[in-house]
C-alpha cells in the first residue's frame, strides 16, 4: 500500500487516503519494454535534437528543452522533460490564456505562446520525445496516464486521486481517443480507470501500436 499526501509540498503530511498498488506498477515484463523502448527512444531523440535545435534557434531563440514539474505515481513528483514548442517563460503568461477545457486540465487551440515550430513538434508529437528519458528513470512508462501538474492535483477529489494508481505515460487511452480534442476532465479520467481495469502486457502493446496511427493521422494534436 502507498499513502498518498494532503499536500504535495510536504510527503510526511497526513495521507488524503490510502490507494492501491496497482499490477502494472512493478511488473517485471512492463518495465523491460519501457526499458528496451526508452533506449530505442533517446537514440531517436538524439537523431532529431540537432535539426530541432537548428530550427529554434532562428525561430525562437532560447532553450532546446522544456521542463516542468508534474505528478506522477500516487501523486508523487518529477521533472518532466520536452523538446521546447512554447515562447520562453511561457509559463508567466498562461493566466492570459483562455482556458478552453473542463475541469482541471488547460487547453487552448490556438495557444499564441506556441511557436511555428513548436506548432509542427506538437502535431507530430516530436516534442514528447525527451521523456524517454522520464521512462528509462522509472519515472514514466510508455503506456499509462497523462501527468498532471501540481496545481492540478490540489484539485482533485477521491475520484480523481485514482488516476494516479499507475505510473504516468508517453502514450495511453486519452492519446489513442482523441488527444488534446478531448477537452473535459471527467471523460480523461474515465479513461484513465477503464485503462486500469483494462490493463494487460497485451493491452499496452495495442495502444503502442494504435499511437503510431494517431500520430501518423496527426488527429487531435495541438
Amino acid at each position: 500500500m502507498t499513502y498518498v499526501p494532503e499536500s504535495l509540498d510536504s510527503p510526511l503530511n497526513e495521507p488524503k487516503t490510502l490507494l492501491k498498488i496497482h499490477p502494472s506498477v512493478s511488473h517485471p515484463i512492463k518495465r523491460g519494454i519501457d526499458i528496451l523502448g526508452a533506449l530505442v527512444g533517446l537514440i531517436l531523440t538524439g537523431a532529431i535534437a540537432i535539426p530541432i535545435a537548428i530550427a529554434l534557434y532562428f525561430t525562437s531563440p532560447g532553450s532546446l528543452f522544456y521542463s516542468q514539474i508534474r505528478c506522477g505515481f500516487n501523486g508523487k513528483t518529477f521533472r518532466l522533460w520536452k523538446f521546447r514548442s512554447m515562447i520562453t517563460d511561457a509559463d508567466r503568461l498562461k493566466h492570459l490564456v483562455k482556458n478552453q477545457a473542463d475541469g482541471f486540465i488547460f487547453k487552448n487551440e490556438n495557444d499564441p505562446r506556441i511557436t511555428p515550430v513548436g506548432k509542427f513538434l506538437r502535431r507530430t508529437s516530436l516534442d514528447e520525445f525527451p521523456q524517454f528519458w522520464n521512462v528509462l528513470k522509472g519515472e514514466m512508462s510508455l503506456v499509462g496516464t497523462r501527468p498532471p501538474t501540481p496545481d492540478e492535483v490540489e484539485k482533485y477529489s477521491e475520484y480523481h486521486w485514482q488516476r494516479l494508481q499507475v505510473k504516468p505515460g508517453l502514450t495511453g487511452e486519452w492519446q489513442v481517443n482523441g488527444r488534446s480534442s478531448v477537452k473535459n476532465f471527467n471523460d480523461i479520467v474515465k479513461m484513465d480507470l477503464d485503462y486500469q481495469e483494462k490493463w494487460s502486457i497485451g493491452y499496452d502493446l495495442q495502444l503502442i501500436f494504435r499511437t503510431f496511427g494517431v500520430i501518423l493521422s496527426k488527429k487531435g494534436a495541438y
